[in-house]
């Protein structure tokens, strides 16, 4: 998938009048994109549309103008779009309250090694944590990751996903829907 190109990153102003539309259909996107293994792990699995949001809200929530600091984002942004053959997700750890969220960060030390796609027929592709979010004594609440899938498993990704936690604290797994093989498909090809 090609990356954001400066060029296409309005300027505040300009964005401002496009966000009207542009917005809630990628506030659409992100639902269709959106899963949750079991109750505290969400996934939005990332795509050009959905950084180039992304860039374009930091810029205009943080007023940034300076073209260096938006060719920053930019790069910055963009390792979340995923090459042919991958998947690029961003993970939300979540728990309410304080004191759990404190103490289930430290108990999910080590989920970079325990987070897959499971294609049937095809085997499991790991999660690829960004190794600069990476802490010895509690994981960060937000994760990004990649998914490396191998030429069997893309062949073989509508016959059916899963999302797998073999994590011992965090034992889960869900299973794409059809919907979702599809929407997801467009990414890696």
């Amino acid at each position: 998938m090609k990356p954001v190109d400066i060029s296409e990153i309005k300027n505040i102003a300009d964005y401002e009048i496009e966000r009207e539309t542009f917005r809630p259909r990628v506030l659409a996107l992100k639902e269709r994109r959106r899963l949750r293994l079991g109750d505290h792990l969400t996934f939005l699995f990332e795509n050009r549309e959905t950084v180039r949001y992304q860039i374009q809200e930091m810029m205009r929530i943080e007023r940034i103008v300076r073209p260096h600091d938006i060719a920053h984002e930019v790069a910055t942004y963009n390792e979340l779009i995923p090459l042919q053959g991958g998947l690029c997700a961003t993970l939300l750890i979540e728990y309410e309250a304080p004191g759990e969220r404190d103490v289930k960060l430290r108990e999910l030390l080590g989920l970079e090694r325990h987070l897959w796609i499971e294609v049937t027929g095809a085997g499991r592709a790991p999660a690829i944590f960004d190794q600069r979010q990476i802490a010895t004594d509690r994981i960060s609440s937000v994760q990004y990751l990649k998914f490396r899938l191998t030429e069997a498993q893309q062949k073989n990704w509508r016959q059916g996903a899963s999302l797998v936690s073999d994590h011992p604290h965090y034992p889960a797994q869900r299973r794409f829907s059809e919907a979702e093989l599809v929407e997801l498909e467009a990414d890696f090809r």
